[in-house]
């Protein structure tokens, strides 16, 4: 079990997606994404296993992101956020956010 003051270490933020790349040299099928968190935080890149989407479904998506982990070095790529979503047998399932929610917003 893991104490309230851990889970309060975890900056989850909302942000959009304005770019989604093939990412051929990943091992695992990923894209390569930048995202905007706003004022702030600005744009991160992450390496992100949801291409069960397509780009196009992905561009001016809001999502959920883990953006508090130190940078990860995927191939040639770094990734410095995580995106959130639920593991399925059809890959994964990004997380929900409703529509007005501010970019930049802390989930708690």
């Amino acid at each position: 079990m893991i104490e309230y003051s851990d889970f309060e270490k975890v900056d989850m933020r909302i942000g959009v997606i304005n770019a989604v790349d093939d990412f051929p040299e990943a091992l695992k099928p990923a894209y390569k994404l930048t995202i905007d968190f706003g004022p702030g935080i600005g744009l991160k890149h992450s390496s992100a296993q949801i291409t069960n989407y397509g780009k196009e479904e992905l561009i001016s998506r809001k999502v959920v992101a883990v953006v508090n982990f130190k940078p990860k070095q995927v191939a040639n790529f770094i990734s410095e956020v995580l995106v959130l979503g639920a593991l399925t047998s059809n890959g994964v399932m990004i997380l929900g956010v409703y529509p007005d929610a501010p970019i930049g917003s802390r989930i708690s």
